[in-house]
């Protein structure tokens, strides 16, 4: 992810800046260990304000059960706080300097310490916040560096008497759930600092995984006119192989993977063996408590650790692991430990939640956390989603309800990665009648289209690569400079890029003790963190932050970087979505592919030479942690 950033101005010595961040983090802990009495006695819990958008959609469609017990434990809701007045425009100017390579901020980045001190709620707001939550009776679990979340527990109870949000049982289509039936109130006199609680229901984010067909202990990965995905194809079809051959394998870099579920390390060295991968296991990390092999989401994480290493073999890959609690989703939780601890340089995410359905809060929460992301030169990679154009929409249903996009992947400081499929067209040609070393069988780039495996592309179900228009988010800049983007009227457009992700040559996993065929923006997803951590460790290991500038930067250059995609849409049955023609940019698989081997290369960072400023910032390497002297 990174350098060492100042976080000061230059004319200040080092002591300051250093004390600067102690005295910060001092005055936000205090008031988690003492008594939040006083400091709650100065707010008027009588005059409030409504948080508004922030019901789930779902609940209002479900069949109320009755209210939450009082006595429920709710663990680890995540309280969303704003920066201190200004601050978020100083923010927002640091982000786009730290791209813009004529800029004395080029690709300075700055910890999640530094983070919060300039970005970060103030102390003394922060300070008033936990006295509050505290004289209600909450416990303050955490209070993440960046200086943008508290993370606190309690009762049901409390929940209702401080937020007056009804928290009711739901029967949802058949299922049980917990929710707010009422926006969340909060007093006004804490309006400047609070945004919103992420989530008061169990609603949750879906894995990306399409499907799934089990394939016994070893099989063939070519098999007559049948043709399945390894590293070693993957590799070849998308130009890597040159790169590992010369060297550039990821090692110096890591990738961070949100999790839900642990994982079988078993499973993933069964993988990587098979491949001919060295033997290089990923790291383990809990941000919470281990909620063991969770069904489901354990196919996920392994999915997202072995592809993602196998697209960098080299790499580190950290696979960062948190439970879902009665309110709060582990992906949050996840997401929020790697960045406030700058876990890795390269972010992979594989879960997905429409925008209209996330709510004020929690779209805010994303958007804050990717841009801190990207502030500290993290580039995250999320999965655009497996439902076509119908964001909202269940891969599985027969009908979509109507467009939407994934709001995890729509912010404009994370990169949106579609689908595409391969079109070989009857053209052998492409793949090898035999299986050589690691089971390769693909022998160079084969043309792809947009993957579309629906009902209305002769499949079942919705299962086709999310896309669409964004309708939280303005478009940004560096997105205005290629062709096709200007049809999302001036909105966000996503995703950025796609790999591959259809059932038809589907990817190769193994879990569970044995080998399976996996399909869906699960996999384009990590596979696209591993190739950047490629351009990460051909840097050297240092971080580079939102990967979207540069993209679309290489895109409109015309570097041969994008395998634009030729055919195809996203629409799906009850849902009219979007065409690709060959255009620089379309909305069901942006940029397209890549080739990684030009991509690599032409990434070309224009590096700052270090010792221009005062706090002096370390060249290259991951992760920055203390200015230098």
């Amino acid at each position: 992810m990174r350098r060492f950033l100042t976080f000061f101005s230059s004319s200040l010595p080092v002591a300051a800046a250093l004390l600067g961040v102690a005295v910060w983090l001092a005055a936000c802990l205090r008031p988690a260990v003492e008594s939040g009495a006083a400091g709650a006695a100065r707010i008027d819990e009588q005059q409030r304000l409504t948080l508004a958008g922030n019901v789930h959609p779902l609940a209002r469609t479900g069949v109320a059960l009755g209210a939450v017990s009082s006595g429920t434990r709710l663990e680890q809701m995540l309280l969303v706080l704003k920066a201190q007045p200004g601050r978020q425009a100083e923010l927002d100017g640091l982000v786009a300097a730290q791209q813009d390579t004529q800029s004395a901020e080029y690709h300075q980045w700055v910890t999640p310490e530094e983070f919060g001190v300039r970005f970060g709620a103030a102390p003394e707001d922060v300070a008033r916040v936990t006295a509050w939550l505290g004289g209600h009776g909450f416990e303050v679990d955490d209070l993440p560096a960046g200086g943008r979340l508290v993370v606190f527990s309690g009762t049901a109870g409390q929940v209702e008497e401080t937020f007056h949000a009804g928290l009711e049982r739901y029967n949802v289509e058949g299922a049980a759930h917990i929710a707010n039936s009422l926006d969340p109130e909060i007093p006004s006199a804490l309006s400047g600092v609070v945004a919103g609680v992420v989530s008061l229901n169990d609603f949750r984010s879906d894995s990306q995984v399409a499907r799934v067909t089990p394939m016994g202990p070893l099989p063939e990965y070519t098999a007559g006119a049948t043709h399945y995905v390894f590293p070693a194809d993957f590799a070849a079809i998308y130009d890597l192989t040159s790169l590992f051959q010369s060297g550039t394998t990821g090692e110096g870099a890591a990738i961070a993977v949100a999790a839900r579920s642990n994982i079988a390390l078993s499973d993933v060295a069964s993988f990587r063996s098979a491949a001919g991968l060295p033997a290089n296991q990923p790291v383990v990390l809990l941000a919470g408590s281990d909620p063991g092999l969770v069904a489901g989401d354990r196919l996920e994480a392994t999915l997202d650790a072995e592809w993602a290493g196998a697209a960098a073999p080299g790499a580190a890959v950290k696979v960062v692991v948190a439970p879902s609690t009665a309110t709060t989703d582990g992906i949050d939780l996840a997401a929020a430990y790697i960045v406030n601890h700058a876990v890795a340089p390269v972010l992979s995410v594989s879960y997905g939640e429409c925008e209209y359905q996330m709510g004020a809060a929690q779209l805010a929460f994303y958007n804050s956390l990717w841009q801190q992301a990207a502030a500290e030169g993290i580039s995250v990679f999320v999965a655009s989603g497996d439902a076509g154009a119908s964001g909202c929409s269940a891969a599985t249903s027969s009908a979509g309800m109507g467009p939407a996009v994934n709001g995890l992947c729509s912010s404009p400081y994370a990169t949106c990665v579609g689908g595409t499929q391969f079109n070989e067209g009857g053209n052998a040609s492409y793949w090898s009648s035999t299986n050589a070393s690691g089971y390769a069988s693909a022998l160079s780039y084969i043309p792809e289209q947009v993957w579309n495996e629906s009902a209305l592309a002769g499949g079942s179900g919705l299962w086709a690569s999310g896309g669409g228009i964004s309708t939280a988010y303005a478009q940004p800049l560096w997105q205005q400079e290629v062709s096709g983007t200007a049809q999302a009227g001036g909105m966000r457009a996503v995703p950025d890029v796609a790999l591959m992700a259809a059932r038809h040559d589907g990817a190769m996993v193994f879990e569970n003790g044995g080998f399976a065929i996996v399909s869906g923006t699960s996999v384009s997803a990590p596979a696209f963190a591993g190739v950047m951590a490629l351009v990460v460790a051909q840097q050297n290991g240092a971080g580079q932050g939102n990967a979207n500038p540069r993209l679309y930067a290489l895109a409109g250059a015309g570097a041969g970087v994008f395998h634009t995609t030729q055919a195809g849409d996203n629409s799906v049955p009850g849902v009219t979505g979007f065409a690709a023609d060959g255009a620089e940019y379309n909305l069901a698989t942006g940029l397209g592919s890549v080739d990684g081997a030009v991509l690599v290369s032409r990434w070309a960072l224009q590096a700052q030479p270090c010792g221009t400023r005062l706090l002096r910032v370390r060249c290259g390497g991951w992760p920055p942690r203390t200015p230098l002297k």
